[in-house]
């Protein structure tokens, strides 16, 4: 019986391999993002390694999609890799925009509520990429997915906080157009790893 529903379930564990290699892909873009407005403007150039780790993802992104049109019978539901696929792109999508959005913007020194949130980011990128391997043997991943969502909540406060900020008396309203784009898509990378624990958790209980 196991080996008819392991045949049934599918075979072909690149997906895995695929998805393992998208959450560091995701973990380093994150990071590096952390590091970049910990010390900024000083290490702007890290915005060049953030477009690599944007560029990998959509090279990752390409492969499981080609793959998966290539492949007959999945190991997980065909449904699920598509949306964890995007939901890990976006993720980097999100991070590397925030990175060109500081320079296109010629922001001179980040707020404070940038730098944390960026470090919300990288601490939930660190709980996908740690939850993804577990995925391959169905294995509860509670313990990450929990702090992703509690993370989460964490950055909509800061948010909150942060655009609260922004509408100061005698803030320039160039600045605050500018900060408002940044904070959003922190907020929106942030939204997409939840988005992804929400994906991986249903592969756990559908294949439990």
């Amino acid at each position: 019986m196991a080996s008819i529903a392991n045949f049934l379930r599918g075979s072909d564990r690149e997906f895995f391999d695929l998805f393992d290699r998208a959450g560091s892909n995701i973990e380093d873009a994150a990071r590096l993002l952390d590091e970049m407005l910990e010390e900024y403007p000083e290490r702007r150039g890290l915005a060049r390694d953030i477009l690599v780790c944007e560029q990998d993802g959509d090279q990752l992104t390409h492969e499981i999609i080609r793959r998966l049109n290539q492949t007959f019978v999945t190991p997980i539901d065909r449904e699920d890799i598509l949306q964890l696929a995007s939901a890990l792109d976006d993720i980097v999508d999100y991070t590397e925009e925030v990175a060109d959005y500081l320079g296109l913007y010629r922001i001179e020194a980040p707020m404070v509520q940038a730098q944390r949130l960026a470090g919300v980011l990288r601490s939930a990128t660190r709980q996908i990429a740690q939850a993804i391997p577990l995925v391959r043997g169905f294995k509860d991943i509670s313990e990450h997915t929990v702090e992703v969502h509690r993370l989460e909540n964490e950055a909509d406060r800061i948010v909150r906080e942060a655009i609260a900020s922004l509408f100061e008396v005698g803030i320039d309203p160039m600045v605050v157009i500018r900060w408002k784009d940044i904070f959003e898509r922190l907020e929106n990378a942030i939204d997409s790893t939840e988005r992804a624990a929400y994906i991986l958790e249903g592969i756990v209980i559908k294949n439990a």
